[in-house]
């Protein structure tokens, strides 16, 4: 090796000598309003998985000492520095007025950015990115924009191809549909799941039906999620019901979730009350871990439509539970090659026909509960989220 001198030491001769330490970009994710859902349980898979050496993470809850900061304690977190007096509401669309609401917490935002470092702001939801997409492109920081729901979105067509620097959607459905801007890069990323759960079905199955009465052959049809119209849990309703109509056993249907619509709620409660024998539906709220109760049903039925990807359809796949679901949005896709049976939308006598068939068929339905693991297991692990995530952020910086 050629000896260096020191008293003619040049920089083009020392340079490559150096190690060059990569930046740790920091990623800044807002969390608007303060109702726990899918989206959230999805983004603390992926930041439980991001390594801190690699990654400085910053939550931002809208509402500092609420649920959704709860539910990501442990982790770096700062208020929102301009929390809005009149936020966004769960489940109604989010019109023009609503978006330039929130232009009067843009300085304070931009300024945040700026103040903090951030790198990169990765957003997770239509109130998120409709208060942070502006302020980050001001800012001069990169913009994820992660959309989970309909690819019909004004937000989606609009305004991230505008300003986001990349677009993730959870399946192929939720996709944006134009090829301009960001929409030409856009990709998906599958959502993120705990692919080693396990949970006692024989336990789990005799605490529900212990629980609610219920004699020991009796068919038990789960319902998860919140109480939307786009789940159609009316449509659950009547699915159980014709569901009792064809099979010579009792029929259950257990409904986990919360309500966020008034008017839908009121008439949920009326259906439910007129449900005919031998069929029975019954409100359980909101249970955690939503996998065990999963477990205790014998299929999922799952009438949504328009679903981008439902978790409880890959959740019940991991451990064991049948699922039926419509032939809409991203269930086609989580269920692919066998996976579970499909429906047409809106018809609750062909899913109770296709659970009926389920149950005629043990076979079929052993077989179906097999492969299904096998392939929530290999398309839906925290490890390839994690990694499919990070290279976008190296990307960006």
């Amino acid at each position: 090796m050629k000896a260096i001198d020191a008293g003619q030491t040049r920089q083009e001769d020392i340079a490559p000598l150096v190690a060059v330490r990569p930046h740790r970009p920091t990623v800044c994710y807002p969390l608007a309003g303060d109702a726990l859902g899918g989206s959230h349980v999805s983004l603390r898979g992926l930041l439980d998985g991001l390594d801190p050496s690699q990654v400085e993470v910053l939550v931002v809850p809208e509402v500092p000492d609420g649920r959704l900061a709860a539910f990501f304690s442990g982790i770096a977190q700062c208020p929102d520095p301009a929390r809005p007096t009149n936020p966004f509401i769960p489940g109604r669309s989010i019109g023009i007025a609503k978006v330039l609401g929130t232009l009067t917490g843009l300085p304070k935002r931009v300024r945040f950015l700026k103040e903090r470092g951030v790198d990169i702001v990765h957003t997770n939801d239509g109130r998120s990115h409709a208060s942070w997409a502006l302020a980050a492109r001001i800012a001069g920081a990169r913009l994820v924009w992660h959309h989970r729901g309909d690819p019909g979105a004004r937000g989606l067509r609009y305004v991230a191809p505008v300003l986001a620097d990349r677009i993730v959607a959870v399946s192929a459905f939720a996709l944006p549909r134009g090829r301009r801007g960001a929409a030409r890069t856009a990709r998906v990323i599958h959502s993120p799941f705990d692919v080693s759960i396990t949970a006692d079905r024989e336990a789990m199955r005799a605490r529900i039906l212990s629980e609610t009465g219920s004699p020991a052959d009796t068919v038990i049809c789960g319902y998860f999620g919140s109480f939307v119209d786009r789940k159609r849990p009316l449509g659950f309703v009547e699915a159980v019901e014709a569901l009792g109509r064809i099979v010579n056993r009792p029929v259950l249907g257990v409904m986990f979730g919360e309500p966020r619509e008034t008017e839908l709620d009121r008439r949920l409660d009326e259906r439910i009350a007129r449900v005919e024998a031998p069929a029975r539906v019954m409100r359980m709220g909101y249970r955690s871990p939503g996998h065990a109760w999963l477990a205790g049903c014998d299929q999922l039925l799952v009438p949504a439509v328009d679903e981008p990807l439902g978790r409880t359809l890959v959740e019940a796949m991991l451990v064991g539970t049948l699922v039926v679901a419509t032939d809409s949005g991203g269930n086609p896709e989580a269920l692919r090659h066998g996976c579970g049976v499909l429906c047409p939308p809106d018809s609750p006598r062909a899913m109770a026909l296709a659970a009926a068939g389920l149950l005629a068929d043990p076979a079929w339905a052993d077989t179906m509960r097999r492969d299904a693991r096998t392939a929530a297991r290999g398309r839906f692990s925290q490890a390839r989220h994690v990694d499919a995530i990070r290279q976008i952020y190296e990307e960006l910086i």
